[in-house]
């Protein structure tokens, strides 16, 4: 009888529930690997950051601060939706406790405001919009409006990086950032072009890795 009715209606409220927790957990899962990737990937980078300053590249030490910086925003990012996602099970259990009172599943204003950011960070965007299609037809949520990401004016967003910037800078060389960019009038070694390019391959390698993450 159950199965014929699962044909005939589809799964059950409380089979709908738990199919959306188990790929919430999941999402959460895939988070936190992304949030290992990166930091292992900053470190890296953030090393690369210190050998530049120290050697007064200051102007490459500030481009690939700037992918550290962008990089501690995007796992900040990561980090709050996780804890959005753990919101959203939280309400779907209350959903399902209800729903066995009431035999039907409840409209949540709460679901589709934390869904609608969710559906804006790139590494859950797609699991979270098929989500949010199947809690629509199920009533949770009403139809979702066309998402709009929150623009900042460019020159506020450059002049925060910079801010940010030399924050990293400053730390990571020790507050030695003005020594950093004093220049030398001996003329390079062999040994000192060869570890130069060496460290260019490391930053333009950092430079992928982590985009590659923050791109998802």
């Amino acid at each position: 009888m159950q199965t014929i009715n699962r044909f005939l209606y589809g799964p059950t409220h409380e089979e709908r529930v738990r199919a959306w927790q188990s790929k919430l957990r999941s999402e959460q899962r895939h988070l936190d690997r992304e949030m290992k990737q990166l930091d292992v990937a900053t470190n890296k980078a953030r090393q690369t950051v210190k050998q530049l300053a120290t050697k007064g590249d200051v102007k490459s030490a500030r481009i690939l601060a700037k992918e550290v910086v962008r990089s501690e925003k995007q796992k900040d990012r990561m980090s709050v939706s996780k804890a959005r996602i753990g919101s959203i099970d939280n309400q779907l259990r209350q959903q399902l406790a209800m729903a066995k009172v009431t035999g039907s599943l409840q409209k949540s204003t709460e679901i589709m405001k934390l869904s609608n950011s969710l559906i804006k960070l790139p590494q859950i965007s797609q699991t979270m919009r098929e989500m949010s299609m199947e809690m629509t037809k199920a009533g949770i949520m009403e139809e979702m409006l066309e998402d709009t990401l929150d623009m900042e004016d460019d020159e506020e967003l450059e002049e925060e990086a910079d801010e940010e910037v030399n924050k990293v800078l400053f730390q990571l060389t020790d507050g030695k950032l003005g020594q950093a960019g004093a220049v030398s009038n001996e003329l390079p070694s062999l040994e000192d072009k060869l570890q130069e390019e060496e460290t260019e391959r490391n930053m333009e390698k950092y430079r992928q890795q982590l985009n590659g993450i923050l791109s998802g």
